[in-house]
Parts: structure tokens; sequence; C-alpha cells
């Protein structure tokens, strides 16, 4: 699991916050290009516990220091938040209002569902247009022309998996928004009939940082920049 918080310091005062979906080198030199020195970023610098600092990752790190970039992650507490999470900000794009919580991870919830008199075939043209301008496409489950969604979830991200399935048949869920999923839960779902909107993982988590960095900007009377690095996925 991604570690949260201030992942790495820097020397001098804040000058200017760059929001970027993906620790990486591409969004180390956007932040530097733009000017700022605190990149705020969804999935951080460590996910595999303790690793040699060499190669790549040294290369990384030579990056901030030679450029004093301090390095902040939120991954599921960003996921989850409910005023600038990837959930709530996704579930509004497409025009869905969330009514309560989904995706149960331990003791907490990461995604929300609620209900809707929607075409599904509409939901997912929402879905593709959306995709298009944040750097995503979609592909779904298998979808009949006159589908209506009435029961909806969202979960950012990996979101297709064993749980959060097995949530949207105990939950009459018919319509499952995620990021992306394994090649089965396609299937599963038609099975199930339940159909899955896969519209990135990439595209679907753009949307807490670019509001987390705008909400800091303003409150601090700071630049920001968003460094759109899509990964294809």
């Amino acid at each position: 699991m991604a570690v949260n918080g201030l992942q790495l310091e820097n020397r001098s005062e804040i000058r200017g916050i760059a929001a970027a979906v993906d620790f990486s080198s591409r969004t180390i030199e956007g932040a530097a290009a733009a000017g700022t020195n605190l990149l705020v970023v969804h999935h951080g610098m460590f996910w595999a516990g303790l690793a040699p600092i060499r190669g790549s990752a040294y290369r990384r790190l030579q990056q901030l220091v030679e450029r004093d970039i301090a390095v902040y992650s939120s991954h599921l507490p960003l996921d989850r938040h409910p005023i600038v999470g990837n959930n709530v900000l996704l579930a509004k794009e497409l025009g869905l209002d969330p009514t309560d919580p989904f995706a149960r991870f331990e003791s907490i919830h990461i995604g929300v569902r609620g209900k809707s008199d929607t075409k599904t075939a509409s939901l997912v043209a929402r879905a593709e247009k959306f995709a298009r301008e944040h750097g995503g496409n979609v592909r779904t489950s298998p979808v009949k022309a006159d589908r209506v969604t009435r029961y909806w979830a969202i979960c950012t991200g990996g979101g297709a998996s064993a749980d959060t399935l097995k949530e949207c048949e105990d939950l009459g869920i018919d319509t499952l928004i995620v990021g992306e999923g394994p090649h089965w839960t396609a299937v599963q779902a038609e099975e199930n009939e339940l159909v899955i909107i896969y519209a990135g993982h990439y595209a679907t988590e753009t949307l807490g940082v670019r509001a987390l960095v705008a909400h800091l900007a303003e409150r601090y009377n700071l630049p920001s920049a968003f460094i759109s690095a899509p990964t294809g996925l």
C-alpha cells in the first residue's frame, strides 16, 4: 500500500505547487519546468517497501534534490475525500449524485454510489467525453442499447476487483464505473447482468490532485500547475 504524506522535504520556501497523478521522472521535470517546488501526487515515491536507491530510483531522487523539489502524496485519503476526492468528483463529472459509500477497504469506504434513471449508453458517452479530456480511453463490458442504469457505483483507479463485484451483487448495483480491472471482471459482469465502465486508471485519478492543489494554491496565494503525464491505462 502507498505511503501517504510528506515523502521528501526541501530547503526553501514553497514558490509554486504542481499536481500530478504519478511520481515519475516526467512529472518531476514538469514541476521544475513550471517553476514549482512542491509536487503533490496521488501515486507517490514508495510502493513496494524498502528498496535499494539505485538506477532510476537514484536518478529521480537526484532530480528532486538538485531542483529542491518537495514531494507530498495522498492515495486512499484522496480517493475517499468528500470534497476533493477522486470518486465524488468523477460522479459530478458524469452528472451523478452520490448518496452512499461504496468499495469497503478494511474499516473505510473508498468509493461512492447512488441511484439514477439514465440510459447506460448515455452514461458511457459521458464517460467517453470525460476520458478524452483527461488522457484516457473507455472500455465497457457488453451494454444493451435500451438498458437503463438504476443503481450505480464508482471506484476510481483499479476499482474492478473480486471485492467490488461482490459488493455490487450484494447491493443490487447494475452499473460499476472504475478506472480499470482484470479481464475476467468483464466476463463475470456480463454473467451477473452488471455493466462495468472502465474509464481509465489515469484519467479517473486526475481529478483529486487537481482539486487539492487548486485549493492549496488559493489558500496560500501560490501559482500552480497540473503536469499531464498519461500512462495509457
